[in-house]
């Protein structure tokens, strides 16, 4: 690794070709310097981008080190048209460019339109972006099924999200994170429309600026925003049709004038989902093989709502309430037969035909203020505050039969209701400003968190519903992080480079606190308890990254930081959560947190093929652990493993040729597992290697018609540790074409064409041998339609973010038990 490094930092500096500099000064109209003026460097032969600068306060901008070749200047300045100067020619010596003159933009622009289509994937030095908005077979999915298709990402087979092989992503909505995780986390983001959402952001190695929560980095999913002046929006209709139908529609509004920015938009989904789940389980002399089919209703409500002040040219001042509201049914049915192993003969059959009921409530809102001044200065303040109110009813009866079917044996019927809700507050304020030849950043967070569960159990005989006292319980978790954090950004440009460097600290204060009845077989009675536990602890949070780009054709970035995963909530909760009579959940109290060191090197090659080596250590580690109990029992709880080793390498190329584009990525990686819960089939020692291939392809037919085809490949993996996971692929194909002079726009999709998406692996831990299976409804038929109404006057200067601004990307949250919601 080391030999790699100086390797590849010597060609970063040895490498450059002859270079100059070029400058020149930008005028409005009245002749009078034009200063925050955006100029881009184009290459002539491609129009490809290899520089940008802002000009100063006296007009003046500068490349500097830029190879021998020829080139276009391009300048860009809200309320002026666009203007391309060139071509200038570099040779031995310095140029200077005439003076560019700015000119306003006519008040009246509905005549004008402007065609731009952003690439299917942008790679970045901090992040790479997926442009979900404009892709023919995005159309129809959710959130969590987007995640599914994105370069890197793996969605495991209980809605867990990794990425290039780590777990302990970080989930953002618009900078900001989800305070929920585990199911709750996976329905939410199923509540999330594609129609909804413009781009996901992968951050693999977030800085000090960023919070320290995602050992495997943070995901940004960014809602659409509108951007033009006037009163404008959009309406939008789906169908999609697999096994069975689903549908959604969406309404925006957006007002916009030079004082104030009014928004707001409405999105509904409602279908029916068929998902199967098989599990052969080998415990003892038992065999347990189990078949289910399960039927989600559901229905789901997303709105927001806000307004934006601009005071003056340098101080906004915003507001922004957004939320969701869903109702969904899950009913699984199907038999477990229980097998005695000696003989193979099957002795009862457990059939379970359970419903379950949930409803979420969740609000945001938002209050920021954005200052900018002299020198680089801004200012950043969000005040945040969000509910959850989520509502479960499982009503569970377990029917045991002869192996005929034909006679009823005995049952055991249970009703678990389980109401949970969520508080989050938090303050946060960020400030930047140049000083010492650099870029210097710093803020801090306060935020609080306190969540309610609280679990009933009931047996039921008849009509009867007695409450079984020692299974039920209340959870309220608590949990104060207070956060401070300095950056520093400065270049070097004529040696060709640039540096960051940062840390954050973190204090954590949590309290937990689970009360019930408890039996006292020496009194004879039932008596309160109270288990609780509490921590407090201070940790540091460095990251650094040097950036060498002498050659602008060939950069390399190396990166170093240090996160932290804090436990979800309910992975605390000690209360057990029956599945059936043979096997349920609950939580671990001793559960820690996890902590990740990670290094990293990417090179990028003209912009396009970029390539990133990362290693990472992680220790005490989380995974889902299949345990034993009562001999023939099976439960599945939270666990710290030992330590994870996970070396990954990713590639990725856009390319281009006239109407033809593709995108391919290539993720790879090596992990080890190490764990001793006590010796014997209670040690985990797990090598695996594994690859995730991913590939998009469109074609561009006439002006009005665009044909895309999309596929990815996942090998064999490890999920959570110990579940050693079978392959996976599949492939998608949508046509897309414009209609009603630009303004509609009508998507057909077919997804898994050929029905490949399915899921399975095994596991051994503690004498269980566990082997499972499953799909859902992969493949569908989408159809979409969308309508652009009102003004499409330019944008404006400032593009809305709830309590961020999109340009800095300012990330704010919490660990995965319960973010902070606002906040770095």
């Amino acid at each position: 690794m080391k030999k790699l490094l100086l390797i590849l930092c010597g060609i970063a500096l040895t490498i450059a070709a002859t270079a100059q500099s070029i400058t020149g000064i930008v005028k409005d109209e009245a002749g009078a310097n034009s200063k925050a003026v955006t100029v881009s460097l184009l290459r002539v032969k491609d129009s490809v981008a290899v520089k940008f600068a802002a000009t100063s306060e006296q007009g003046t901008y500068k490349f500097e080190q830029v190879p021998a070749g020829e080139y276009l200047i391009k300048t860009s300045h809200v309320g002026y048209t666009p203007s391309l100067v060139g071509p200038v020619t570099v040779k031995a010596t310095d140029v200077t460019v005439p003076a560019i003159s700015l000119t306003k933009m006519s008040a009246d622009l509905a005549a004008v339109t402007v065609v731009s289509k952003r690439p299917i994937v942008e790679v970045r030095a901090d992040k790479m972006i997926v442009n979900v908005e404009g892709t023919v077979n995005a159309i129809g999915n959710d959130a969590l099924e987007l995640l599914r298709k994105s370069p890197g990402v793996m969605v495991d087979k209980d809605d867990n999200v990794s990425l290039s092989g780590k777990n302990g992503v970080q989930i953002f909505i618009d900078g900001k994170p989800t305070p929920l995780g585990g199911a709750d986390l996976a329905n939410y983001l199923k509540s999330l429309q594609s129609d909804n959402i413009d781009a996901l952001e992968i951050i693999s190695n977030p800085g000090a600026k960023y919070e320290a929560a995602g050992n495997a980095g943070i995901i940004n999913i960014k809602l659409k925003k509108n951007k033009s002046f006037g009163t404008n929006g959009s309406v939008s209709a789906g169908y999609n049709i697999g096994t069975y139908a689903k549908y959604n529609t969406g309404l925006t509004l957006n007002n916009r004038n030079a004082k104030t920015n009014v928004f707001g938009n409405y999105n509904y989904s409602k279908g029916l989902n068929l998902n199967s789940f098989n599990l052969f389980r080998q415990q003892g002399d038992t065999i347990f093989d189990q078949i289910n089919r399960m039927k989600n209703y559901y229905g789901s409500h997303n709105f927001k709502a806000g307004i934006d002040f601009f005071v003056t040219p340098k101080k906004t001042l915003g507001f922004i309430v957004n939320g969701n509201i869903s109702d969904n049914e899950t009913n699984t049915s199907g038999p477990m037969s229980i097998i005695y192993k000696p003989t193979n003969i099957t002795n009862r059959v457990l059939v379970s035909e359970s419903i379950n009921e949930s409803e979420r409530t969740n609000l945001n809102f938002n209050g920021n203020y954005r200052q900018v001044g002299e020198k680089g200065r801004e200012l950043n303040i969000d005040a945040d505050y969000g509910f959850y109110d989520n509502k479960g009813d499982q009503y569970q009866p377990n029917i045991y039969f002869d192996p005929t079917l034909t006679t009823k044996l005995y049952s055991n019927i249970y009703r678990m209701i389980s109401p949970s809700k969520i508080q989050i507050a938090a303050l946060k304020v960020d400030y930047e400003q140049e000083a010492f030849k650099g870029k210097l950043g710093y803020g801090g967070k306060l935020g609080y968190v306190k969540t309610d569960n609280d679990f009933s159990r009931y047996d039921v005989v008849g009509s009867q519903e007695t409450l079984d006292k020692d299974r039920s319980n209340r959870f309220v978790y608590k949990e104060n992080i207070n956060a401070g954090y300095v950056n520093y950004n400065r270049a070097f440009p004529k040696k060709g480079y640039a540096i960051q460097l940062g840390v954050r600290v973190e204090n954590t204060v949590s309290n937990g606190t689970s009360t019930g009845l408890k039996w006292n077989p020496t009194q004879g009675k039932y008596e309160n308890y109270d288990s609780s536990l509490k921590r407090n602890y201070t940790d540091f949070f460095p990251s650094a990254a040097i950036t060498f780009n002498k050659n602008p054709m060939s950069q390399i970035n190396i990166t170093y930081s240090r996160r932290i995963d804090r436990p979800v909530y309910q992975d605390l909760n000690p209360f057990e959560f029956k599945i059936n009579d043979y096997t349920f959940m609950k939580g671990n109290t001793a559960l820690r947190p996890q902590y990740t060191n990670s290094f990293g090197i990417t090179h990028t090659y003209k912009y396009k093929l970029n390539t990133t080596l990362n290693y990472s250590h992680v220790k005490d580690i989380f995974a889902q652990i299949p345990d034993t109990t009562e001999k023939s029992k099976s439960f599945l709880t939270k666990r710290n493993l030992a330590t994870q080793n996970i070396v990954s390498l990713n590639v990725s190329y856009p390319f281009s040729y006239k109407k033809y584009s593709v995108f391919a990525n290539l993720n790879t990686n090596y992990s080890i597992y190490k764990a001793d819960y006590g010796g014997g089939d209670r040690v985990i020692d797990i090598k695996v290697a594994s690859a995730v291939i991913y590939m998009q392809h469109s074609y561009q037919f006439k002006k009005k018609t665009r044909f895309e085809l999309s596929g990815f490949y996942s090998s064999p993996s490890v999920w959570q540790g110990v579940f050693k996971s079978k392959s996976m692929y599949g492939i998608d194909a949508g046509v897309q074409q414009t209609i009603m002079k630009g303004k509609g726009t009508f998507k057909a999709s077919l997804s898994d064409i050929f029905r490949t998406m399915r899921w399975s692996g095994t596991s051994e831990f503690s004498g269980q041998t566990s082997t499972a299976s499953g799909r859902w409804e992969s493949r569908q038929f989408k159809l979409n339609f969308s309508y652009r109404f009102g003004s499409n006057k330019v944008k404006a200067a400032r593009q809305r973010k709830t309590g961020v601004d999109d340009e800095t990307m300012r990330a704010s949250g919490g660990g995965g038990s319960g973010g902070m919601g606002g906040g770095q």
